[in-house]
């Protein structure tokens, strides 16, 4: 298990909700243990290291422990209740705590967070732009809350990558916070007076519950490729649980992508309204993505980024460049631009915003992040860990590149271990030169992570130039001795995080700057750095 204690804090509103003991029991709870009388709630929490007095600690069955063994830790750091199911009940009862009992904690969390922190489908509450798929939604999250603030807005952002809280920025800990922390989040951006959230909304966090008791104003739909087959059993069931963001308890509206097959099934399958996007130069079915009721059309791929123009119903179009390089970027950032008219936002606005600004103002760690200066190889290090993420990132790099193309990543441990083959086929066929290296390894040996990815890349190309480096300290310093001016170097996985997992602990770790400091100490130019550098030079 990760270190609970080099993880971000929990966020909550400044002046919490109180909230009766006894009409929770009354409206969740199936038996009470306990006096409930004049106890008085001011949040709710699963882990003990987040909790706060005043709160009650939900108890949960996880995989080898009932949480509920927690509970005289909970009381001793001000826990005022412990809701659980039968089993924690016995438990948790040495806790002298009062019990509320209910059949399933973790399916009744969302909304008890929800009516705890007075975040429900009735409450006042920004506007909630959620979006799932398999590639492409921390973008699309970070394009939104970017053109939010480019049209005035107050904004906040839950994505993989960071919180936003009407400019305030936090380390995420989680693609989708757990329920409670999702509500106890809005109810802060409530509190702050932001107008409008981005949400990266995960299969995992539907599947998990963690975005019950939420109703989204849109929902946003990219693609669907290879990947999360650890959770599922296949990809129908890894498709099936992204189907229900598009219900009527879950979003008001849709907005789809027809770039992949899925995209049309989710459009047949979706119980709410829905309107498409199509970009037809990067989809499986140009046909189909032409026919969507809006069409993106690539004009141009820089490395300052890529120009494209959104034509829609009645005429309407727009020509703007969207700040990072590739095709499927220009998707993302139209996807995001539907999905803000159909929570309300004005045409003329958006455009005007584009037109005074002269592009996307947004800015997404990690994603095809460029590292380098005016001269020497570009260095590009995105966050993509999957086959379709390095087959389209790949593309664009190639596209904007006039020498070689050095491709480096490593896989993660104890994680979907299918798609390593297909990830190490498609890095090989789409550079010129591979270097394999460690990613989060957790409890697998990286060495034999490695050899697979090594095993799957020869197969496809057994004369490649293909090199193996640990640690990543070390591969890329390597890479950036085998390359030259005018050639490119994606590195491939780290992205924006700040850490690499190995046996439980969250070791610092900066990708983007350590390609910096190689690129210094080769001799080429790499500007000051504008995000944070959580690096520790110990690690």
């Amino acid at each position: 298990m990760t270190n609970q204690s080099s993880l971000p804090p929990v966020l909550r509103p400044a002046a919490p909700p109180r909230r009766a003991l006894a009409e929770l029991a009354d409206r969740f709870g199936r038996e009470m243990r306990g006096d409930l009388a004049d106890v008085q709630l001011s949040g709710i929490t699963l882990a003990t290291a987040d909790l706060r007095p005043g709160e009650a600690f939900v108890a949960i069955r996880g995989v080898n422990r009932h949480g509920a063994e927690f509970s005289k830790t909970a009381a001793e750091q001000g826990a005022v209740a412990i809701i659980t199911d039968a089993e924690g009940a016995g438990i948790a009862a040495s806790a002298g705590l009062p019990i509320v009992i209910v059949d399933d904690p973790r399916a009744v969390l969302g909304e008890l967070s929800a009516w705890v922190y007075g975040t429900g489908a009735s409450d006042p509450l920004p506007l909630l732009l959620g979006t799932t798929g398999t590639n492409g939604k921390t973008s699309v999250s970070h394009l939104l809350q970017g053109m939010l603030d480019q049209l005035g807005a107050v904004s906040g952002l839950s994505s993989t990558a960071e919180r936003h809280i009407a400019g305030e920025v936090i380390v995420s800990r989680l693609t989708t916070p757990e329920a409670s922390e999702m509500h106890a989040l809005l109810a802060l951006m409530r509190e702050r007076g932001v107008e409008a959230v981005a949400v990266e909304v995960s299969a995992q966090a539907l599947s998990r519950h963690r975005v019950d008791g939420i109703v989204f104003d849109v929902a946003g739909f990219t693609n669907l490729s290879h990947d999360h087959l650890d959770d599922y059993a296949d990809m129908e069931e890894y498709f099936q649980a992204k189907l229900p963001l598009f219900t009527p308890e879950r979003a008001r509206r849709g907005v789809v992508s027809l770039d992949s097959a899925s995209g049309a099934r989710v459009v047949a399958l979706s119980g709410i309204p829905v309107v498409t996007v199509g970009t037809p130069s990067i989809a499986a079915d140009p046909d189909a993505a032409a026919a969507a009721d809006w069409v993106v059309t690539i004009d141009d791929e820089r490395q300052s980024g890529t120009l494209f123009t959104l034509t829609g119903p009645d005429g309407r179009a727009l020509t703007t460049l969207v700040p990072v390089i590739g095709q499927h970027m220009a998707a993302n950032a139209g996807l995001a631009i539907v999905m803000l008219l159909e929570a309300g936002y004005e045409w003329d606005r958006i455009t005007a915003a584009f037109e005074r600004d002269g592009q996307i103002l947004a800015y997404l760690p990690g994603r095809t992040q460029f590292i380098s200066g005016e001269t020497g190889p570009a260095v590009y290090v995105d966050f993509g860990h999957s086959p379709d993420a390095f087959e389209k990132t790949l593309a664009a790099v190639r596209r904007v590149t006039p020498g070689k193309v050095l491709m480096l990543f490593g896989a993660d441990g104890d994680r979907d271990a299918t798609k390593r083959y297909d990830m190490a086929r498609t890095a090989v066929n789409g550079s010129d030169i591979l270097v394999i290296t460690d990613h989060h390894p957790r409890f697998e040996d990286p060495a034999s992570i490695r050899a697979t990815l090594i095993d799957g890349a020869r197969r496809a190309r057994p004369d490649a130039e293909i090199h193996e480096f640990s640690p990543p300290e070390t591969a890329i310093v390597a890479a950036i001795g085998m390359v030259g001016d005018g050639d490119a170097i994606l590195w491939a996985g780290p992205g924006h995080q700040d850490y690499r997992d190995i046996r439980g602990q969250r070791t610092p770790y900066s990708a983007r700057e350590l390609a910096r400091r190689a690129l210094i100490a080769a001799g080429w130019p790499a500007p000051d750095p504008h995000w944070p550098v959580p690096y520790d030079d110990r690690a």
